[in-house]
């Protein structure tokens, strides 16, 4: 039984995750309005992001990876439609808008390069999927992040683009292989005791740390933005749509793959939610300003988009 301030606590959360697609744009506005204050935080987001990374991965356990594996189908679906195909479906609608500015293609080959975002468990729960299928993708896709990522980028812009490869991979290390790691062990080492007694406390201040994130790296970038400017609601639109076409493939992934509707509703929210705050960092930190737009905006445009992609596919939930 939770003790009372874990129940408020978990109350908090509930009423967090209630707020999602508001929070995010929020976090955006924070930054843009107040630049100042929210620039400071700036040193500290690698912290603050391994400790959102952490607070997930407690949850996570071994044994449901295992089992996931065992039916690989729709992980190997997964990866060609996430790793391969959105990333190169990103990068040619990229270039056909912005052939001339390549830091603005390769922040759209950025965000669709990131791994599966945490509040993808979320969503999947939310509409009765594989909760295990899904926490082995965040799994495996985190720990494969630095390797992915940086190659991705490599593949598709070649030399078009200057990248600290090996500093991109490290960030990734740092911020969400370690983190996950050591949640994964102190779950399994504990025997789930660990997430027990933390999480309730931790789950609303994740929140809380992704919202800083997210005001901390719209302030990097904010003397830089004109929202006046055509080509930022260019990049606003293209990233909509790339979007929402991710949702679609990763749906399609879980048609071609035979898969029931609970697997079915595991890819579509997995396939279509990425870490857009640990892009986003990645952006701010290794690239032009150009490059961090597409993030910024798939931060302010993702969970919103989500919510009206369930709404939109219905038999995602229900078939």
């Amino acid at each position: 039984m939770f003790s009372k301030p874990a129940r408020a606590a978990e109350s908090f959360n509930k009423k967090l995750e209630r707020l999602m697609p508001a929070l995010f744009p929020f976090g955006v506005s924070l930054g843009f309005a107040l630049p100042g204050v929210f620039a400071g935080l700036r040193p500290a987001v690698p912290l603050l992001f391994a400790a959102m990374t952490l607070s997930g991965a407690l949850r996570l356990k071994v044994g449901e990876f295992g089992s996931a594996v065992r039916s690989p189908l729709p992980i190997l679906f997964f990866m060609v439609a996430a790793r391969a195909l959105m990333p190169l479906a990103a990068m040619l609608s990229a270039t056909l808008f912005f052939g001339g500015d390549p830091d603005t293609v390769s922040g759209f080959v950025l965000l669709f390069a990131g791994p599966v975002a945490v509040s993808s468990f979320i969503w999947v729960g939310m509409f009765n999927g594989d909760r295990a299928l899904c926490l082995t993708l965040i799994l495996l896709d985190t720990l494969l992040a630095p390797l992915v990522v940086p190659g991705t980028l490599s593949i598709l812009m070649g030399e078009k683009v200057a990248m600290d490869m090996g500093g991109i991979a490290a960030a990734l290390v740092w911020m969400v292989v370690v983190p996950t790691l050591v949640g994964v062990a102190a779950n399994e080492a504990s025997k789930g005791k660990i997430p027990a007694l933390v999480c309730p406390y931790l789950a609303p201040a994740a929140k809380i740390c992704l919202m800083l994130v997210i005001a901390a790296n719209s302030a990097a970038v904010s003397g830089t933005f004109r929202f006046a400017d055509p080509a930022v609601w260019k990049v606003a639109a293209l990233c909509v749509s790339l979007s929402a076409g991710g949702f679609a493939l990763a749906r399609l992934a879980g048609a071609a793959a035979g898969c029931g509707p609970e697997k079915k509703v595991t890819l579509f929210f997995s396939g279509g939610l990425k870490n857009i705050s640990a892009v986003t960092t990645i952006a701010v930190t290794f690239f032009p300003e150009a490059a961090a737009l597409p993030t910024i905006m798939g931060v302010l445009f993702q969970q919103s988009l989500a919510a009206f992609m369930a709404k939109l596919l219905p038999r995602a939930g229900s078939e």
